[in-house]
């Protein structure tokens, strides 16, 4: 990591070009995009939607961020003067943020400009251990920062969580300066910093706000909320006292790199000055409006892959409109979850672990990637995936499509039939799963591959129906028996993947409310490592200890192929950075 520092002060010099600058965006400058769910809402403290966080992205700003065109992703400073000075063998960072940053403006200032400092990071990670917020991200932070768990302890003794009292892991000693001591070196504590679960917030607002601070992002980055219609429209407009910056990356081996280049070197961003985003679920809805030039760029719906592209290239029809497709395999994993504190599919003994492992041996992968993904995808052996640290490209899952198989192991551990071929629980009590899904094709298709492989296993399955906002809090709270979810790297190392099923992580990201002691062992023994050859073997064998349990039935990693119409320069997708609009513009006939 440390390498990339010559380049970081590259970076930062061409960002103090623009410190005190007003925003370049011009707001002829429109983009039109889309999101194929919807968001609950903007406070990152209280939600980890993979949608939410692509919006504010662009609104709020961490003390890191990542290079745009750097592969492997590489950190640098954002709010941050430079990368943080390390002390006390690896446990101390101290950062100096930026002066002059300037919070946009809102009635719970009083009229008067409030300018960003170091007390409102201090201020931002703590809100993640309030539990109050019950915030998904806590386990970011959670026994990371010294005396932050004891604040955090007091709270839910006493039902207030004290801001203004002293912790000694979070120091501001001035202004800008901030010291943030840990309990232990930690090799990913920042990357943690760049996800924008810990950018800063203001306190007015949010104590302005409340409950409805979701609706009211308040931030210092390049854009803020100018319309909001939940679950159907949100507009951003270019933030007029963003300072901007020069664009000026360095190409990656990629060779699409050299075309980015050659449209965006040395230009004043962000350019865009409104970026108008649709909330379309349904693939062939989304499909058909990319088609009719309503969108600027999307991921090619999986519905129309076998239409648009030959191999991994466009066919001539559609590479004669100019647009262009950059490919790439996601940093994520899709998977089912099952809930271990439902009566039915939850709980540890062997008759219950063997239900779990029969219904995951029913569910055919191989007809997702034909029937649902058109080829696009993968089947994931492991919860780490490949592109981020601790994926083993050699690991097998031990858990296959083999439903004579399950059908034996049901039979053995008092699964029986009944006289219409429907098993009942060993106790003869009816037996019929609840697999939770959303109002779109895909999960239509999924609920088609669960419901054959099913049926040949004798096991009753109904398919509940919500929006995938609806789920998601759902799940937070473990009320789901069964849901098809995805989790997206927010950094790239395994860490991010496995606190998904860390026991002490149940209702915050742990949707399954699994506890295993030896898992979360394992976890913490992890966890406290560096990264290497050691780390990744307990990697491993918590990906081992999962199948053993069968918390997740795993199925594929999604190939996106990303269709970006001629008008738009400078578009890379980065594998860890949602909002990219900053990076990019429009150079409309």
């Amino acid at each position: 990591m440390w390498q990339q520092c010559r380049l970081c002060l590259t970076f930062i010099l061409l960002l103090a070009v623009g410190a005190h600058a007003a925003s370049p965006a011009d707001p002829s400058k429109v983009v039109h995009t889309v999101f194929e769910a919807a968001d609950d809402g903007f406070d990152m403290a209280r939600t980890q939607n993979y949608y939410s966080g692509w919006v504010t992205d662009a609104i709020f700003e961490t003390l890191l961020t990542y290079d745009y065109l750097a592969r492997p992703a590489k950190l640098v400073p954002n709010v941050a003067e430079t990368m943080p000075k390390l002390s006390d063998h690896g446990k101390t960072y101290t950062f100096h943020i930026r002066k002059g940053i300037h919070f946009t403006p809102d009635p719970a200032f009083h009229g008067k400009k409030r300018e960003l400092t170091a007390l409102d990071f201090a201020y931002s990670i703590k809100r993640l251990l309030d539990p109050a917020n019950r915030s998904p991200s806590a386990g970011f932070v959670e026994d990371r920062i010294v005396g932050l768990d004891a604040l955090a302890a007091r709270a839910k003794k006493s039902g207030r969580f004290d801001y203004d009292a002293p912790v000694a892991g979070l120091q501001t000693p001035d202004r800008y300066t901030l010291v943030i001591r840990l309990n232990r070196p930690d090799p990913n504590f920042l990357y943690v910093l760049a996800y924008g679960g810990l950018a800063a917030v203001a306190r007015e607002v949010i104590e302005t706000y409340g409950a409805q601070s979701g609706q009211h992002p308040v931030g210092t980055g390049p854009y803020r909320l100018k319309q909001y219609v939940p679950r159907s429209k949100i507009v951003l407009e270019a933030n007029p006292d963003y300072r901007g910056f020069i664009w000026h990356f360095k190409p990656s081996s990629d060779p699409y790199d050299a075309q980015i280049v050659k449209e965006m070197q040395g230009k004043k961003m962000p350019q865009i000055g409104r970026v108008e985003i649709a909330i379309i679920e349904e693939e062939q809805s989304r499909w058909l409006a990319f088609q009719e030039g309503k969108i600027d760029f999307d991921k090619l719906p999986q519905v129309a892959a076998p239409k648009v592209l030959d191999g991994d290239r466009l066919k001539p029809e559609f590479a004669a409109q100019g647009i262009r497709l950059a490919r790439m395999i996601e940093p994520e994993i899709t998977y089912t979850l099952f809930n271990f504190s439902d009566p039915v599919t939850g709980g540890y003994s062997r008759e219950k672990i063997a239900l779990r492992r029969a219904i995951a041996m029913a569910y055919s992968v191989q007809d997702e990637i034909a029937l649902l993904r058109n080829g696009q995808a993968s089947k994931a052996h492991m919860i780490v995936p490949a592109g981020v640290a601790g994926h083993d490209p050699g690991y097998r899952s031990s858990i296959a499509y083999e439903p004579e198989l399950a059908n034996r192991l049901l039979d053995h551990f008092g699964y029986r039939r009944g006289a219409d071929g429907y098993r009942t629980l060993p106790d003869g009590k009816p037996l019929t799963l609840k697999i939770h899904g959303e109002p779109v094709t895909s999960s239509k298709i999924v609920a088609e591959i669960w419901k054959r492989g099913l049926d040949r296993i004798g096991i009753r399955a109904e398919f509940p129906v919500s929006n995938f906002a609806d789920n998601l809090k759902a799940a937070t709270e473990c009320r789901l028996m069964m849901w098809g979810s995805a989790w997206h790297a927010d950094f790239p190392d395994g860490e991010n993947f496995l606190q998904l099923l860390y026991g002490p992580n149940a209702g915050r990201g742990n949707h399954g409310c699994y506890a295993s002691p030896t898992f979360d062992a394992l976890y913490r023994k992890a966890v406290a490592l560096p990264p290497g050859a050691t780390r990744n073997r307990l990697y491993a064998q918590m990906n081992r200890q999962m199948e053993a349990d069968t918390a997740w039935s795993l199925h594929v990693s999604r190939v996106r192929n990303w269709l970006i119409r001629p008008w738009v320069q400078g578009f890379k997708k980065h594998p860890f950075l949602q909002s990219n609009w900053q990076y990019i513009d429009v150079a409309r006939q």
